[in-house]
């Protein structure tokens, strides 16, 4: 981005920002799948939006797995704005296939280096700034700012935030009005993400010796075929309905094949596993999908004297915020007030947790965030600082515009 503020952005300490999310990348808080994962980030976060006077939960959503959300209350009454990031990152990988400490959070050459600097520590201290810049500046209304837990995983922070959430209808007593998810996104302005099935069809055969195939019922073939399957179901759905502007294609992706532990050589296996990584556009019925596969699955297994069964393990359905939303629309001014161009559309190509949060709690979601829409997961991850800078003071300038129209 191109800084080009124009004096109505609300002001945001250049230093203090990028200190604090070289402070987050140097917290290596990978997400394992259990143990004590984002701890160290939550109370990092946690410590600094208590001094600032804000009204903080911490809520444990798994043992060292902590959600904070800060609510910041304006002078009176208004809308609710919220701005979500996750504190939790994948792993660096082997160390040796970096050109520099992955959590080193150093700055070279401009750009802010290490593991979870775009996706998403630069989004998560570019929220917490920008409300605290709104917050000294005076607003009408509420900025709730919510550092979630174990996104890179089954998204049990969102699930945990959006279930207390709906059971309280809204968040103490009045609702969010709009949730703005600050992954990294290369400048875009996503108001639509693509759905996600994560699925497993099993193939139940009977075991045998390898040297006996007439005395068992394999069930290996049978996955065999039901891939060919998906595969031509797959250019099907890519064909009808084509296509999204700014989605791309639908997907089915085979993921991992299991056919029993230990593997041995010399038996024919009593199960087979695929499971599946489904992403979908909008157009696409999660349910018709779904049936379709089963249906799939059942005739292979049946045509071989074999049961085939499907479960979905997680059905995230597409997010498709209308281009017109207030929140949208307070982004987009933001955006070009700041960096002095309207900004392009686009869209998420993964889930996020915003997904979990219009799925779960009926919230209007948007994605927009600093860091390279493609760089997340990857070795040598980085940030540019003026992305991050921008970013925040477009997060800023948003919660004005949103808040003012109350």
């Amino acid at each position: 981005m191109i800084l080009g503020m124009t004096t109505s952005v609300p002001d945001i300490d250049d230093a203090d920002l990028l200190d604090l999310t070289q402070q987050l990348v140097r917290l290596r808080t990978v997400n394992t799948g259990a143990g004590v994962v984002e701890q160290p980030a939550a109370d990092l976060v946690a410590q600094l939006m208590t001094s600032y006077g804000w009204q903080v939960t911490i809520s444990e959503v798994a043992p060292g797995r902590p959600n904070v959300v800060g609510v910041v209350h304006g002078r009176g009454p208004g809308r609710t704005l919220m701005f979500e990031g996750h504190t939790d990152v994948v792993t660096e990988g082997d160390p040796d296939g970096w050109s520099f400490d992955p959590y080193s959070g150093d700055v070279v050459d401009g750009k802010l280096l290490g593991r979870g600097s775009a996706d998403m520590k630069a989004g998560v201290a570019a929220m917490i700034h920008a409300a605290r810049a709104v917050e000294l500046g005076g607003f009408d209304g509420r900025i709730v700012v919510a550092a979630l837990a174990d996104e890179e995983g089954m998204m049990l922070g969102a699930k945990h935030f959006a279930d207390a959430y709906r059971a309280a209808g809204g968040l103490d007593g009045a609702p969010i009005d709009a949730v703005i998810v600050c992954e990294p996104e290369g400048g875009e302005l996503c108001t639509v993400a693509k759905g996600a099935v994560r699925a497993r069809i099993d193939v139940h055969g009977v075991m045998a010796h390898g040297a006996m195939p007439h005395h068992g019922r394999n069930p290996l073939p049978a996955i065999g075929e039901i891939l060919v399957g998906i595969g031509a179901l797959e250019q099907e759905l890519q064909e009808n309905p084509g296509p999204h502007p700014h989605l791309g294609l639908t997907s089915i992706t085979p993921t991992v094949l299991d056919a029993g532990q230990p593997a041995q050589v010399n038996v024919i296996p009593a199960v087979a596993s695929v499971y599946l990584d489904i992403r979908t556009i909008p157009g696409i019925d999660h349910a018709e999908l779904i049936d379709v596969l089963t249906a799939l699955a059942e005739t292979v297994a049946a045509a071989r004297d074999l049961t085939a069964t499907l479960e979905v393990i997680d059905d995230r359905p597409v997010v498709d915020t209308a281009e017109d939303d207030p929140v949208v629309l307070a982004l987009r001014r933001a955006h070009e007030e700041v960096t002095g161009a309207p900004p392009p559309f686009g869209g998420v190509p993964g889930t996020t947790d915003g997904t979990i949060l219009t799925r779960d709690a009926g919230l209007v979601t948007v994605v927009y965030g600093p860091g390279g829409k493609w760089i997340a997961h990857q070795v040598d991850e980085f940030v540019e600082v003026d992305d991050l800078v921008a970013c925040a003071r477009v997060y800023a300038a948003t919660a004005r515009h949103f808040l003012a129209a109350s």
